[in-house]
């Protein structure tokens, strides 16, 4: 079992930054592929960046947006540079054993973060 908790979403102006955690606890973290999601208000959740032996992102990110992890510390971070108001959302973190853009590959999920990028 591996449980997931963000941490570090809040109203930002565009241009800003923020960084997101998501702290791991439960099996081994290094052995899981992880991805950050996000889910805008009736839209459908979708993919933001993911990270095992590689990295992927995609295209609206790209650029703007880091995904790393600490395995020292259990913790994956998303670095959100040069935010814009189509990136407000709620943010996810999820862990799975296989390394996917699809959302519904992933078996365990945080609770979420609001972000939301004032104009």
């Amino acid at each position: 079992q591996v449980q997931l908790a963000e941490s570090g979403g809040g109203l930002v102006q565009a241009g800003g930054s923020l960084r997101l955690s998501c702290a791991v606890s439960g099996r081994a973290f290094s052995s899981y592929a992880m991805g950050w999601f996000r889910q805008a208000p009736g839209k459908e959740r979708e993919f933001v960046a993911a990270i095992r032996w590689s990295t992927m992102y995609a295209d609206s990110v790209r650029g703007r947006f880091t995904i790393s992890r600490d395995s020292a510390k259990n913790t994956l971070y998303l670095q959100m540079n040069s935010l814009k108001p189509e990136d407000t959302a709620v943010y996810y973190c999820a862990a799975d054993q296989f390394y996917s853009r699809d959302y519904r590959e992933y078996d365990y999920w945080g609770q979420g973060t609001q972000v939301t990028v004032s104009s």
